[in-house]
């Protein structure tokens, strides 16, 4: 008699044991009634009656990802594919309306996405998708905003984490940077070639203009030295005439003495006879002369004609 109570007091444990569920944390459990909806369950130890009570299903609380790839083309005619990645949950107190009225949810928001993205790209050239990614997520994000909260789903942030033009477009737009950069590099090279002419003739022009005063302070010099010469001979009894032969001829052999002690100095064939010196002043004499002649000659024919 005992061992046909046994199978009974195993089935009522078993009803018992089975009255009793966990439910995981950030997750909710559906509870059903007799297939109708009867309570959501949290996370903890739950109770349900045995036979009576089921569990319909089980909702992730947590914040879920969506990768969607749309293709579609921009406003000048560049295929572009685009990956937003969709960040969403399921609202706490609305866990039947995402249990019940979607069965996938995944493809809801992708079919969202789709429309979005396919009406705000055709809008934009392929440069601006890429500056004004974060208004076609903005727009996305808007758009499933208003249709999902009534599905009991939350969306948390959407994300353009990719955009990519087709193979011989992203070339073409590599080959325009390349192109692009080295004409910018063109030009700073031009200008840093100008700048370095420009200061060169800059410094070969104070350099002439350095080296013509330091010939007319030369000279400027050697006159007054010449100057102080002649009277030092007058003072001795020499004439100016005199005086100026015996400086020609000294200068004369200075001269050949420094082109001598050059070792790699060209061929000079100057007159190296002591009369040369006169023979040279002599000829500077008649040559200042001719010219005074002629210039007093200019001016009185320009007064006969006056």
């Amino acid at each position: 008699m005992n061992f046909v109570f046994i199978p009974i007091i195993l089935i009522g444990l078993f009803i018992l044991i089975s009255a009793f569920f966990v439910v995981k944390q950030q997750t909710a459990a559906i509870i059903e009634r007799f297939g109708k909806f009867h309570s959501i369950r949290q996370s903890g130890l739950q109770l349900k009656i045995p036979l009576v009570d089921r569990i319909s299903g089980k909702l992730s609380l947590k914040i879920q990802q969506l990768d969607v790839i749309v293709e579609t083309k921009t406003k000048d005619d560049v295929f572009v594919r685009l990956k937003v990645s969709v960040q969403y949950k399921v609202i706490r107190n609305k866990v039947a309306d995402a249990f019940y009225k979607l069965d996938y949810p995944h493809d809801q928001i992708t079919s969202y996405v789709f429309d979005v993205v396919r009406a705000e790209v055709p809008k934009m050239i392929l440069d601006d998708v890429f500056l004004k990614k974060d208004d076609i997520a903005i727009a996305v994000k808007t758009e499933l905003n208003d249709a999902m909260q009534d599905y009991g789903y939350d969306i948390i942030k959407t994300l353009v984490t990719d955009i990519d033009p087709d193979a011989q477009v992203k070339e073409a737009m590599n080959r325009i940077n390349a192109a692009d950069r080295e004409k910018t590099a063109a030009q700073y090279e031009g200008d840093a070639a100008r700048i370095l002419i420009v200061e060169k003739a800059k410094a070969e022009a104070e350099s002439k203009r350095l080296q013509g005063q330091g010939i007319a302070d030369q000279r400027r010099e050697i006159a007054r030295g010449l100057e102080e010469s002649v009277e030092v001979l007058n003072k001795v009894g020499i004439n100016s005439q005199e005086a100026s032969a015996l400086i020609v001829v000294t200068q004369h052999y200075d001269t050949l003495q420094s082109i001598g002690q050059q070792t790699n100095s060209n061929l000079i064939l100057l007159p190296n006879s002591p009369q040369a010196g006169s023979t040279m002043l002599n000829d500077m004499v008649a040559s200042f002369t001719a010219s005074n002649q002629i210039g007093e000659a200019m001016k009185n024919s320009k007064k006969i004609k006056e």
